[in-house]
């Protein structure tokens, strides 16, 4: 059965994955956070229980997300339980989604209205794929080796221990260019493991080109430019 809806108060710095921005949420944003599985047909699809001073919560939305997931985390690599799974709806009007790590996810207010179901897929397999290589987790060893060193270097440079928490947060704040493009190859692999068309997935980046523009090239971006990423998914076999 499809897991209990709980309500969620989030307020972290929210990574733009897409588009390499960084959007700080600057206020408390209100989450649905769903275990995922085989749902029954709901009652109300409607909108769901509202804490204080929060929005309602479309339970369509979290149902659309469990409909479009599920077959993509059933062909991961290191598949999870999908009582282990879970997703945040962040209300938010920019185009974003994240993951955690650990089988936890975000997705805003704004992906969901602006996307239709195909080019949700294309965001989500991208995200499952950063999951399932263990990106997150990656980027965390490397953000405290930086700090260690710099630490160390506060020892010869007396001060220089002060950048520390900025180092280790550039390190952590993104994945690497190769990151992206290994879970951009990986989410079409899982895509057509789950029996879907692997073009799913330019046809998301050509999608995100329009409504975001062409996204930041440049050695300092975060992500790399998503043009050259359908060319490299173009040359794919």
């Amino acid at each position: 059965m499809m897991g209990t809806l709980k309500l969620v108060a989030l307020a972290p710095a929210f990574r733009r994955i897409w588009t390499g921005a960084l959007a700080t949420l600057m206020a408390v944003a209100v989450t649905a956070c769903a275990g995922l599985a085989s749902p029954p047909e709901p009652r109300a699809p409607q909108e769901t229980r509202r804490p204080a001073g929060g929005q309602p919560v479309d339970l369509r939305q979290a149902q659309r997300l469990q409909r479009l997931m599920v077959p993509l985390i059933r062909v991961m690599d290191h598949p999870r339980p999908l009582s282990q799974v879970r997703v945040a709806i962040v209300d938010d009007p920019h185009i974003n989604a994240a993951n955690a790590g650990g089988g936890e996810f975000q997705v805003t207010t704004g992906l969901l209205q602006k996307a239709n179901d195909r080019h949700l897929t294309g965001v989500l397999a991208h995200e499952i794929a950063h999951d399932d290589l263990n990106h997150v987790a990656k980027a965390q060893v490397l953000g405290a080796g930086l700090n260690i060193g710099m630490i160390i270097l506060d020892q010869v440079i007396p001060g220089s221990g002060k950048l520390t928490p900025i180092v280790g947060a550039l390190a952590t704040s993104s994945y690497s260019r190769s990151e992206e493009y290994a879970a951009d190859r990986h989410g079409v692999d899982l895509l057509r493991r789950a029996g879907l068309p692997k073009d799913i997935m330019i046809d998301t980046l050509a999608w995100l080109m329009q409504v975001e523009g062409p996204g930041r090239s440049g050695f300092f971006a975060t992500h790399p430019a998503t043009g050259d990423r359908i060319e490299a998914l173009r040359t794919m076999h």
